[in-house]
């Protein structure tokens, strides 16, 4: 077996996997709660659906889409080989209880995870699956008039069922039609128990950054004394406390207001 083998194969090899796995994770958070900071406008789910549409049609960020989910799976994956290495490796519990200063989303990586990958298939079921397999999801027209600005919307049906988007002008009006996806997160939004489950679930997400990310880089060997505080700041308030709040809100602010 050549040596790379044997590096990636190591216990220390799959944890740099995870690093490198984890790091990609967090950098896709960043810009997903950027795109869907679009479904807080007040334009009928217009800058949502244009945004949902990019997603899904625009050959590189389908790639790197699929690099994602590559990496969700490698994630957990590595993370449960890992888990059960260590289990069989100490059988038996310690007769001392560690009193070690280890935080308590270090101890329970494992469970945040396995919450975090089963909310995962529910809410890609929910949504990407439904809006690019299935023809649950409607459409929409957005009219702009582009003397004022203006945009205007109304329900869809197209003439086809290979239909997925059209943009064009015509008498100074440029007209989108795209999938309402905006409908149906709206729909699901207004479920509580939806509702619970995501608050839950980017909980699990605040708790497992918390940890995860600051580890990402120990793991890595990316310590100094003069940039592990910055890590540690961007860990708990960017990757902690902003992102998993910014999720949460979006079907909150659904169930409550709109």
């Amino acid at each position: 077996m050549s040596e790379f083998k044997q590096t990636f194969n190591s216990s220390l090899g799959k944890k740099l996997i995870m690093a490198l796995t984890g790091l990609f994770l967090c950098t896709f958070l960043i810009v997903h709660l950027g795109g869907n900071l679009l479904l807080f406008k007040n334009d009928d789910g217009f800058g949502f659906n244009v945004y949902a549409n990019f997603l899904t049609h625009f050959p590189p960020i389908e790639v790197v889409a699929y690099l994602l989910y590559l990496c969700i799976v490698v994630h957990a994956i590595y993370a449960l080989v890992l888990t059960v290495k260590n289990r069989r490796a100490r059988p038996v519990g310690y007769a001392v209880v560690n009193k070690s200063p280890a935080s308590w989303s270090s101890k329970n990586m494992g469970l945040l995870g396995s919450v975090l990958l089963l909310f995962l298939v529910i809410h890609m079921g929910n949504f990407w699956y439904t809006y690019k397999y299935t023809h649950n999801v409607g459409y929409k027209e957005y009219r702009t008039d582009l003397s004022s600005g203006i945009t205007t919307s109304s329900n869809f049906t197209p003439l086809s069922p290979d239909f997925e988007n059209s943009v064009q002008t015509a008498n100074n009006t440029e007209i989108v039609r795209v999938k309402d996806l905006h409908a149906t997160v709206a729909f699901v939004f207004h479920n509580i128990w939806y509702v619970l489950i995501y608050v839950i679930a980017m909980g699990a997400v605040s708790f497992h950054l918390l940890h995860g990310f600051q580890s990402a880089f120990r793991t890595l060997g990316w310590v100094h004394r003069k940039y592990t505080p910055i890590v540690e700041f961007i860990g708990t308030w960017l990757f902690a406390v902003i992102i998993p709040v910014g999720f949460a809100l979006m079907p909150i602010v659904y169930y409550f207001c709109r």
